[in-house]
Protein backbone atom coordinates (compact mmCIF):
# COMPACT_ATOMS: atom_id res chain seq x y z
CA UNK A 1 0.00 0.00 0.00
CA UNK A 2 3.34 2.34 1.08
CA UNK A 3 4.28 1.55 -2.65
CA UNK A 4 0.88 2.42 -3.93
CA UNK A 5 0.54 5.69 -2.71
CA UNK A 6 4.28 6.65 -3.26
CA UNK A 7 2.93 5.74 -7.18
CA UNK A 8 -0.29 8.02 -6.90
CA UNK A 9 1.56 11.10 -5.23
CA UNK A 10 4.44 11.11 -8.41
CA UNK A 11 1.43 10.65 -11.01
CA UNK A 12 -0.05 13.63 -9.40
CA UNK A 13 2.72 16.12 -8.73
CA UNK A 14 5.27 14.92 -11.25
CA UNK A 15 3.59 16.18 -14.58
CA UNK A 16 3.47 19.55 -13.37
CA UNK A 17 6.71 19.89 -12.19
CA UNK A 18 9.30 17.59 -13.74
CA UNK A 19 9.41 19.23 -17.79
CA UNK A 20 11.14 15.54 -18.70
CA UNK A 21 8.12 13.81 -17.16
CA UNK A 22 5.67 16.72 -18.82
CA UNK A 23 7.06 16.10 -22.12
CA UNK A 24 6.88 12.22 -21.69
CA UNK A 25 4.03 12.01 -20.26
CA UNK A 26 2.87 8.63 -22.25
CA UNK A 27 6.11 6.63 -21.59
CA UNK A 28 5.96 7.61 -17.41
CA UNK A 29 2.43 6.47 -17.51
CA UNK A 30 3.11 3.10 -18.84
CA UNK A 31 6.25 3.35 -16.45
CA UNK A 32 4.15 3.95 -13.55
CA UNK A 33 1.27 1.47 -14.76
CA UNK A 34 3.70 -0.89 -14.58
CA UNK A 35 5.50 -0.33 -11.20
CA UNK A 36 1.55 0.07 -9.96
CA UNK A 37 0.72 -3.35 -11.15
CA UNK A 38 3.92 -5.42 -10.08
CA UNK A 39 3.58 -3.92 -6.49
CA UNK A 40 0.36 -4.87 -6.44
CA UNK A 41 1.34 -8.17 -7.68
CA UNK A 42 -1.41 -8.49 -10.98
CA UNK A 43 1.09 -8.20 -13.58
CA UNK A 44 0.42 -11.63 -15.15
CA UNK A 45 -0.42 -12.70 -18.48
CA UNK A 46 -4.12 -11.78 -18.80
CA UNK A 47 -3.09 -8.31 -17.51
CA UNK A 48 -0.38 -7.94 -20.44
CA UNK A 49 -2.96 -9.29 -23.10
CA UNK A 50 -5.58 -6.63 -21.46
CA UNK A 51 -3.45 -4.01 -21.81
CA UNK A 52 -2.52 -4.58 -25.30
CA UNK A 53 -5.23 -4.98 -26.64
CA UNK A 54 -7.75 -2.31 -24.85
CA UNK A 55 -5.73 0.62 -26.98
CA UNK A 56 -5.85 -0.78 -30.45
CA UNK A 57 -9.54 0.36 -31.24
CA UNK A 58 -9.06 4.17 -29.84
CA UNK A 59 -5.66 3.91 -31.25
CA UNK A 60 -6.90 3.19 -35.13
CA UNK A 61 -9.61 6.03 -34.81
CA UNK A 62 -7.09 8.10 -33.75
CA UNK A 63 -5.15 7.01 -36.76
CA UNK A 64 -7.83 6.99 -39.34
CA UNK A 65 -8.92 10.63 -38.03
CA UNK A 66 -5.63 11.82 -38.90
CA UNK A 67 -5.40 10.35 -41.89
CA UNK A 68 -8.73 12.21 -43.15
CA UNK A 69 -8.30 15.08 -41.68
CA UNK A 70 -4.95 15.10 -43.57
CA UNK A 71 -6.93 14.36 -46.73
CA UNK A 72 -9.90 15.99 -46.76
CA UNK A 73 -8.41 19.83 -44.81
CA UNK A 74 -9.21 21.92 -46.93
CA UNK A 75 -13.04 21.03 -47.17
CA UNK A 76 -13.68 20.80 -43.78
CA UNK A 77 -11.85 24.04 -42.75
CA UNK A 78 -14.17 25.62 -45.17
CA UNK A 79 -17.18 24.02 -43.80
CA UNK A 80 -16.29 24.69 -40.08
CA UNK A 81 -15.84 28.81 -40.78
CA UNK A 82 -18.59 28.91 -42.70
CA UNK A 83 -20.77 27.29 -39.65
CA UNK A 84 -18.97 29.77 -37.12
CA UNK A 85 -19.53 32.86 -39.25
CA UNK A 86 -23.05 31.76 -39.96
CA UNK A 87 -24.11 31.47 -36.48
CA UNK A 88 -21.79 34.24 -34.88
CA UNK A 89 -18.70 32.45 -33.19
CA UNK A 90 -19.74 32.84 -29.73
CA UNK A 91 -22.95 30.64 -30.75
CA UNK A 92 -20.67 28.01 -32.95
CA UNK A 93 -18.55 27.88 -29.53
CA UNK A 94 -21.96 26.61 -27.12
CA UNK A 95 -23.55 24.68 -29.78
CA UNK A 96 -20.48 22.94 -30.37
CA UNK A 97 -19.70 22.01 -26.40
CA UNK A 98 -23.63 21.39 -26.34
CA UNK A 99 -23.98 18.90 -29.24
CA UNK A 100 -20.84 16.68 -28.83
CA UNK A 101 -21.91 16.40 -25.40
CA UNK A 102 -25.30 15.15 -26.64
CA UNK A 103 -23.87 13.43 -29.28
CA UNK A 104 -21.02 11.28 -27.83
CA UNK A 105 -23.56 9.09 -26.17
CA UNK A 106 -24.75 7.70 -29.32
CA UNK A 107 -21.14 8.38 -31.56
CA UNK A 108 -18.98 7.52 -28.39
CA UNK A 109 -16.64 9.87 -26.80
CA UNK A 110 -13.59 9.03 -29.19
CA UNK A 111 -15.37 10.41 -31.72
CA UNK A 112 -16.78 13.01 -30.30
CA UNK A 113 -12.84 13.94 -29.08
CA UNK A 114 -11.70 13.37 -32.46
CA UNK A 115 -14.65 16.02 -34.09
CA UNK A 116 -13.46 18.69 -31.67
CA UNK A 117 -10.04 18.51 -32.29
CA UNK A 118 -10.52 19.16 -36.16
CA UNK A 119 -12.82 21.83 -35.57
CA UNK A 120 -10.09 23.20 -32.94
CA UNK A 121 -7.59 23.00 -35.72
CA UNK A 122 -9.27 25.60 -38.07
CA UNK A 123 -10.89 28.17 -35.66
CA UNK A 124 -8.71 31.08 -35.19
CA UNK A 125 -8.47 30.95 -31.19
CA UNK A 126 -5.45 32.11 -29.17
CA UNK A 127 -3.76 29.61 -26.96
CA UNK A 128 -5.73 30.74 -23.71
CA UNK A 129 -9.09 30.19 -25.27
CA UNK A 130 -8.08 27.05 -27.46
CA UNK A 131 -7.23 25.17 -24.22
CA UNK A 132 -10.58 26.34 -22.28
CA UNK A 133 -12.11 25.36 -25.12
CA UNK A 134 -10.61 21.72 -25.81
CA UNK A 135 -10.78 21.51 -21.94
CA UNK A 136 -14.88 22.73 -21.49
CA UNK A 137 -15.84 20.14 -24.48
CA UNK A 138 -14.00 17.45 -23.06
CA UNK A 139 -15.88 17.85 -19.58
CA UNK A 140 -19.32 17.97 -21.67
CA UNK A 141 -18.06 15.09 -23.52
CA UNK A 142 -16.90 13.07 -20.69
CA UNK A 143 -20.39 13.60 -18.93
CA UNK A 144 -22.61 13.25 -22.30
CA UNK A 145 -20.87 10.02 -23.33
CA UNK A 146 -21.84 8.35 -19.61
CA UNK A 147 -25.55 8.04 -20.40
CA UNK A 148 -25.51 5.45 -22.52
CA UNK A 149 -23.69 2.25 -22.59
CA UNK A 150 -22.32 3.09 -26.35
CA UNK A 151 -20.73 6.04 -25.02
CA UNK A 152 -17.91 5.12 -23.20
CA UNK A 153 -16.31 1.89 -20.92
CA UNK A 154 -17.87 3.40 -17.76
CA UNK A 155 -21.42 3.15 -18.82
CA UNK A 156 -20.61 -0.09 -20.65
CA UNK A 157 -19.85 -1.80 -17.28
CA UNK A 158 -22.01 -0.20 -15.25
CA UNK A 159 -24.70 -1.27 -17.12
CA UNK A 160 -23.49 -4.53 -17.16
CA UNK A 161 -22.95 -4.87 -13.52
CA UNK A 162 -26.37 -3.43 -12.59
CA UNK A 163 -28.15 -5.74 -14.97
CA UNK A 164 -29.97 -2.57 -16.09
CA UNK A 165 -31.55 -1.56 -19.59
CA UNK A 166 -30.10 0.43 -22.21
CA UNK A 167 -31.85 4.11 -20.64
CA UNK A 168 -31.35 3.03 -17.25
CA UNK A 169 -28.37 6.23 -16.89
CA UNK A 170 -30.26 8.26 -18.54
CA UNK A 171 -32.72 8.32 -16.24
CA UNK A 172 -30.66 7.87 -13.27
CA UNK A 173 -28.09 10.80 -14.42
CA UNK A 174 -29.89 12.75 -16.57
CA UNK A 175 -31.16 15.21 -14.72
CA UNK A 176 -27.73 16.22 -13.97
CA UNK A 177 -25.78 15.52 -16.86
CA UNK A 178 -27.81 17.48 -19.63
CA UNK A 179 -27.93 20.73 -17.54
CA UNK A 180 -24.35 20.63 -17.02
CA UNK A 181 -23.76 20.08 -20.60
CA UNK A 182 -25.84 23.58 -21.29
CA UNK A 183 -23.62 25.07 -18.66
CA UNK A 184 -20.37 23.57 -19.75
CA UNK A 185 -21.93 25.25 -23.47
CA UNK A 186 -22.84 28.46 -21.96
CA UNK A 187 -19.54 29.30 -20.13
CA UNK A 188 -17.90 28.80 -23.72
CA UNK A 189 -19.71 31.38 -24.97
CA UNK A 190 -18.14 33.75 -22.28
CA UNK A 191 -14.77 32.32 -21.46
CA UNK A 192 -13.83 31.47 -25.51
CA UNK A 193 -12.71 34.64 -26.96
CA UNK A 194 -13.08 34.57 -30.86
CA UNK A 195 -9.61 35.84 -32.79
CA UNK A 196 -9.78 37.23 -35.99
CA UNK A 197 -6.51 35.96 -38.11
CA UNK A 198 -5.98 36.64 -41.52
CA UNK A 199 -8.32 35.28 -44.11
CA UNK A 200 -10.25 33.47 -41.25
CA UNK A 201 -8.14 31.17 -41.27
CA UNK A 202 -5.01 30.22 -38.27
CA UNK A 203 -2.08 31.89 -39.14
CA UNK A 204 -0.42 28.36 -39.74
CA UNK A 205 -2.72 25.53 -40.68
CA UNK A 206 0.02 23.55 -41.42
CA UNK A 207 -1.52 19.69 -42.46
CA UNK A 208 0.63 16.59 -40.17
CA UNK A 209 3.35 14.42 -42.27
CA UNK A 210 2.27 10.64 -42.12
CA UNK A 211 5.15 10.26 -39.81
CA UNK A 212 3.75 12.67 -37.13
CA UNK A 213 0.13 10.80 -37.14
CA UNK A 214 1.45 7.68 -37.29
CA UNK A 215 4.10 8.69 -34.12
CA UNK A 216 0.62 10.53 -32.00
CA UNK A 217 -1.05 7.59 -32.60
CA UNK A 218 1.74 5.34 -30.83
CA UNK A 219 1.64 7.66 -28.02
CA UNK A 220 -2.18 7.25 -27.60
CA UNK A 221 -1.88 3.35 -27.53
CA UNK A 222 0.96 3.67 -24.78
CA UNK A 223 -0.62 6.23 -23.01
CA UNK A 224 -3.86 4.05 -22.65
CA UNK A 225 -2.09 0.54 -22.25
CA UNK A 226 -0.18 2.27 -19.43
CA UNK A 227 -3.76 3.63 -18.04
CA UNK A 228 -5.18 -0.17 -18.37
CA UNK A 229 -1.88 -0.89 -16.10
CA UNK A 230 -2.26 1.84 -13.36
CA UNK A 231 -5.95 0.78 -13.10
CA UNK A 232 -5.49 -2.25 -11.94
CA UNK A 233 -2.64 -2.09 -9.98
CA UNK A 234 -4.44 0.42 -7.64
CA UNK A 235 -7.29 -2.20 -7.32
CA UNK A 236 -6.05 -3.67 -4.21
CA UNK A 237 -5.70 0.07 -3.08
CA UNK A 238 -9.51 0.66 -3.84
CA UNK A 239 -10.43 -2.80 -2.58
CA UNK A 240 -9.17 -1.94 1.41
CA UNK A 241 -9.41 1.80 1.78
CA UNK A 242 -12.33 2.85 -0.86
CA UNK A 243 -15.32 0.18 -1.37
CA UNK A 244 -17.90 0.18 1.76
CA UNK A 245 -17.37 4.35 2.22
CA UNK A 246 -20.55 6.81 2.86
CA UNK A 247 -22.00 7.95 -0.50
CA UNK A 248 -20.28 12.03 0.33
CA UNK A 249 -16.68 10.19 0.81
CA UNK A 250 -17.27 8.57 -2.42
CA UNK A 251 -17.99 11.04 -3.92
CA UNK A 252 -15.15 13.48 -3.05
CA UNK A 253 -12.71 10.31 -2.86
CA UNK A 254 -13.48 9.70 -6.72
CA UNK A 255 -12.01 12.62 -7.77
CA UNK A 256 -8.79 10.04 -8.34
CA UNK A 257 -10.41 9.20 -11.73
CA UNK A 258 -8.82 12.16 -12.66
CA UNK A 259 -5.51 10.22 -13.31
CA UNK A 260 -7.06 6.55 -13.41
CA UNK A 261 -9.00 4.93 -15.80
CA UNK A 262 -13.01 5.60 -14.48
CA UNK A 263 -14.21 2.57 -15.85
CA UNK A 264 -11.65 0.32 -13.65
CA UNK A 265 -12.94 2.37 -10.82
CA UNK A 266 -16.69 1.78 -11.90
CA UNK A 267 -16.24 -1.84 -12.20
CA UNK A 268 -14.62 -1.61 -8.39
CA UNK A 269 -17.04 0.04 -7.05
CA UNK A 270 -20.52 -0.45 -8.20
CA UNK A 271 -22.76 -2.77 -6.85
CA UNK A 272 -26.14 -4.40 -7.40
CA UNK A 273 -26.84 -3.96 -3.46
CA UNK A 274 -26.41 -0.65 -3.60
CA UNK A 275 -29.12 2.04 -3.48
CA UNK A 276 -29.62 4.37 -6.25
CA UNK A 277 -28.22 7.59 -4.27
CA UNK A 278 -25.10 5.53 -3.60
CA UNK A 279 -24.71 4.47 -7.13
CA UNK A 280 -25.45 7.84 -8.62
CA UNK A 281 -23.05 10.03 -6.44
CA UNK A 282 -20.16 7.47 -7.61
CA UNK A 283 -20.66 7.74 -10.98
CA UNK A 284 -20.88 11.63 -10.83
CA UNK A 285 -18.13 11.86 -8.75
CA UNK A 286 -15.93 9.79 -11.49
CA UNK A 287 -17.46 11.55 -14.55
CA UNK A 288 -17.29 15.15 -13.23
CA UNK A 289 -13.60 15.25 -12.00
CA UNK A 290 -12.27 12.95 -14.96
CA UNK A 291 -12.22 16.16 -16.46
CA UNK A 292 -9.70 17.97 -14.46
CA UNK A 293 -6.48 16.29 -15.91
CA UNK A 294 -5.68 14.76 -19.13
CA UNK A 295 -5.10 11.34 -17.86
CA UNK A 296 -8.63 10.95 -16.60
CA UNK A 297 -10.73 10.53 -19.90
CA UNK A 298 -10.09 9.38 -23.33
CA UNK A 299 -11.35 12.55 -24.87
CA UNK A 300 -8.68 14.61 -22.57
CA UNK A 301 -5.87 12.08 -24.25
CA UNK A 302 -7.11 12.29 -27.66
CA UNK A 303 -7.16 15.92 -27.10
CA UNK A 304 -4.44 17.25 -25.29
CA UNK A 305 -1.97 14.70 -27.78
CA UNK A 306 -3.16 16.26 -31.09
CA UNK A 307 -2.97 20.21 -29.44
CA UNK A 308 0.11 19.68 -27.61
CA UNK A 309 -1.56 21.11 -24.38
CA UNK A 310 1.05 20.50 -21.38
CA UNK A 311 -0.42 18.65 -18.53
CA UNK A 312 -0.23 21.84 -16.58
CA UNK A 313 -2.39 23.90 -19.06
CA UNK A 314 -4.79 21.57 -18.71
CA UNK A 315 -4.86 21.30 -15.02
CA UNK A 316 -4.77 25.39 -14.89
CA UNK A 317 -8.06 25.95 -15.97
CA UNK A 318 -9.52 22.17 -15.66
CA UNK A 319 -9.19 21.80 -11.69
CA UNK A 320 -10.89 24.72 -11.00
CA UNK A 321 -13.57 23.83 -13.71
CA UNK A 322 -13.90 20.46 -11.77
CA UNK A 323 -13.96 21.80 -8.15
CA UNK A 324 -16.47 24.28 -8.96
CA UNK A 325 -18.60 21.38 -10.92
CA UNK A 326 -18.05 18.92 -8.07
CA UNK A 327 -18.66 21.74 -5.47
CA UNK A 328 -22.47 22.56 -6.72
CA UNK A 329 -23.26 18.69 -7.34
CA UNK A 330 -22.36 17.78 -3.72
CA UNK A 331 -25.09 20.45 -3.06
CA UNK A 332 -27.34 19.31 -5.54
CA UNK A 333 -26.78 15.32 -4.71
CA UNK A 334 -26.53 15.85 -0.35
CA UNK A 335 -27.85 18.91 0.35
CA UNK A 336 -31.28 19.67 -1.20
Amino acid sequence: MIGLVVILLMVLFLPFTVKMVEHNLEIFLFIMGIAAAAISGVLNQLLIEKALVDPIIITIAVFVAGILTKWFQKPMEKSILWGSRLLTPRIFFALTVVVLGLASSIITAIIAAIVLVIIINVLPLDRQSEIRFTVLACFSIGLGAALTPIGEPLATITISKLNEDFFYLLKLIGGEVLPAIIIFGIMSMVLVNPHEAKNGLKSVTKSESYNEIIVRSLKIYLFVMGLTFLGHGFEPFINEYVIGLSPTLLYWINMISAILDNATLAAAEISPAMDRETIQAVLLGLIISGGMLIPGNIPNIISAGKLNITSKEWAAFGVPVGLATMFFYYIVLFVF
